[in-house]
């Protein structure tokens, strides 16, 4: 029969039994082996004194103690080590009686708790060994003693052995940890970037959607109350409406590209569009001025693609809660920052205000989308309705990346 074949099914079967299994059959072979290595003398070994029942009984008690080892070392080992001074104590022979002291101070250190346990297993090794010297000096013949020294050396040995087996499974252990905790980080960066996208996505979605209703709202009003009357201005109206629907579908397909692998996307309309949605805008039937306090000077495509969508926020909330009036749009570049002004004078003639506008202040996601955007890039958002009439949306988004300034 192959041995390597029986040791591996022998392990495996071990490894299926519960912990308390392996304790009993362990402790049976312990006192098996100390009470048979007390019956059958040694040849050429000194005639000691008999073991007596009253020394198989100390035998039975430390092998039979191991059992209990995992859940009380501590006991075990006070057991154990009680069992073997009164033994040697009473000049019983050495041979194997020492087994079930072995496993105990293994066991203290395997399963112990570090510092305290190599403690005990330090002071009880040092009583020990005062003992077992006490008993052996008027040992004959004197070479005998050597057998003293084993069982002082090996009691070290089993003690610095259990210490290894708990520190390689402490790390093991922290380290499974480690790699637990690394999990669970790359799962919640991984979480964190999708909500982020998420969320740039509905924003997105939000601002091309808002902005388009809006205007083909007016203008559909603007139609219906034309249409009869002026031809001509309902067909540019109905133009318009084509315009924006179909900018409108084409800003979809592009923020909506993030999710299809491969597909070519159009660029995020960003500064350079600025101009456009001004002349939007004022197709809508809003009265917009336009000013600039400084040259324009390229911006990062992040801060032109911000400035594009607090302007078309605003410009929409003005367009579905106020009607026709006169907004003013004002940006300013300075060295470190972009300054956005935005401001409305409110609703001018309420009794011919187009379907769907209110005099109530804009409300929902849209603001708060607009700061979200500031914050994100550094910057700070103010909104809020004026004394003399109207809102104003001011936006002031940093040029320098943040922490590089003074």
């Amino acid at each position: 029969m192959d041995l390597t074949a029986v040791s591996r099914q022998l392990s495996a079967w071990f490894s299926r039994q519960p912990a308390w299994v392996s304790d009993v059959l362990l402790a049976l072979f312990v006192t098996a082996i100390q009470v048979q290595s007390a019956a059958i003398p040694v040849p050429l070994e000194p005639v000691p004194r008999p073991v007596s029942a009253f020394g198989y009984a100390l035998l039975i008690v430390s092998g039979v103690a191991i059992v209990a080892r995992r859940r009380r070392p501590v006991l075990v080992f006070t057991i154990t080590a009680s069992a073997s001074l009164i033994y040697f104590g009473l000049d019983f022979p050495d041979r194997l009686s020492y087994l079930g002291l072995f496993v105990a101070l293994y066991t203290l250190a395997a399963y112990g708790d570090g510092r305290r346990s190599l403690l005990i297993a330090g002071v009880g090794t040092a009583v020990l060994a005062v003992g077992w010297l006490i008993a052996a000096a008027d040992i004959e013949p004197l070479v005998a003693i050597g057998w003293v020294f084993f069982r002082i050396g090996a009691s070290v040995i089993s003690t610095t052995l259990g210490e290894s087996v708990r520190s390689r499974r402490v790390i093991a252990i922290d380290a499974q940890e480690r790699a637990e905790l690394a999990e669970r980080s790359r799962d919640g960066e991984a979480r964190a970037r999708v909500d982020a996208e998420r969320l740039r996505i509905a924003r997105e979605v939000h601002d091309t959607v808002a902005h388009a209703i809006a205007i083909i709202n007016v203008q559909s009003g603007v139609t219906a109350h034309v249409l009869d009357k002026r031809p001509e201005q309902a067909r540019e109206a109905l133009h318009t409406i084509e315009q924006t629907s179909s900018r409108a579908l084409r800003e979809m397909r592009a923020i909506l590209g993030v999710l299809r692998d491969g597909d070519e996307r159009e660029p995020y309309p960003g500064g350079g569009q600025i101009d456009e949605l001004i002349t939007k805008a004022r197709d809508a039937g809003l009265d917009i001025c336009f000013e600039q306090t400084s040259p324009v000077t390229p911006v990062p495509s992040a801060i032109g693609s911000a400035a594009y969508r607090i302007l078309q926020e605003s410009i929409t909330n003005v367009i579905r809660h106020v009607g026709t009036t006169r907004v003013t749009v004002a940006l300013d570049h300075s060295i470190d920052a972009l300054l956005i002004r935005v401001v409305d004078e409110g609703r001018r003639d309420p009794t011919h205000a187009p379907a769907g506008t209110g005099s109530s202040p804009p409300s929902g996601h849209g603001i708060v989308g607009m700061r979200e955007r500031c914050q994100l890039l550094g910057g700070d958002l103010d909104a809020k309705a004026r004394p003399e009439g109207g809102f104003e949306v001011i936006a002031r988004l940093p040029l320098l990346p943040v922490g590089s300034r003074w």
